[in-house]
């Protein structure tokens, strides 16, 4: 159970850890009260880049984001009280992220930023931004932030969930020192095996004696 939460933890940073990457290009456009036309210029430079990136980086990306969703699919396999309340959450929060990068994301980089060159010269960076590439520059932030923070709550919620797990061990582990049989039913199963052994020796005196020292000792 503890591997199947670091496997899905390490997998969930390591995609927040490619989104959090895009902030250098997102902080100049979200929540900014003006934006500048160097801005976006320098935003829609920097995601043409990634649009232009090889094909084997976005392989390598898709296997990560398969193996993250095999991982909390089976982890809610158990089908445990608490893996159908961490683990349906994580997945739903999974998914979010997951569509909003396959329908917002992907999109905008082959549709958009792949036809923004890498190296825009300064005449253009002055000049007025077309709508469309402000828009979609301003929409691609929103859409990595709502991953973001998808992802975040996946973290969250299994960290949480071992935690609950780790208390309750804790809680079901009996108190050093303490016997699971009574105090009573050890003398008195005591007291049994000394009157068996006195009636096979016949030494019923004997075996009187004994119990009343065993009761006097309660």
């Amino acid at each position: 159970m503890g591997l199947r939460v670091a496997a899905i933890i390490c997998v969930t940073s390591f995609l927040l850890g490619i989104l959090f990457v895009h902030w250098i290009a997102d902080s100049l456009t979200l929540w900014k009260p003006f934006i500048t036309p160097e801005n976006v210029w320098t935003c829609a430079s920097y995601y043409s880049l990634f649009a232009r990136a090889p094909p084997g980086m976005g392989y390598v990306l898709a296997t990560v984001i398969t193996l993250g969703a095999a991982f909390i699919l089976w982890s809610f396999g158990d089908g445990a009280a608490g893996n159908l309340m961490f683990d349906g959450a994580s997945i739903f929060l999974y998914g979010t992220a997951v569509a909003v990068y396959l329908y917002k994301i992907i999109p905008s980089f082959h549709e958009i930023f792949s036809a923004v060159p890498v190296i825009i010269p300064e005449v253009i960076q002055k000049s007025p931004v077309p709508m469309l590439l402000k828009s979609e520059a301003l929409n691609l932030a929103t859409a990595n932030l709502v991953c973001s923070v998808a992802l975040t709550g996946v973290m969250a919620l299994q960290a949480a969930r071992w935690w609950a797990e780790q208390d309750s061990d804790d809680e079901d582990q009996p108190e050093p020192g303490a016997s699971s049989v009574p105090e009573d039913s050890l003398q008195l199963r005591q007291a049994r095996k000394l009157l068996s052994r006195d009636n096979t020796n016949n030494g019923v005196p004997l075996a009187t004696s004994r119990i009343e020292k065993t009761s006097s000792l309660r």
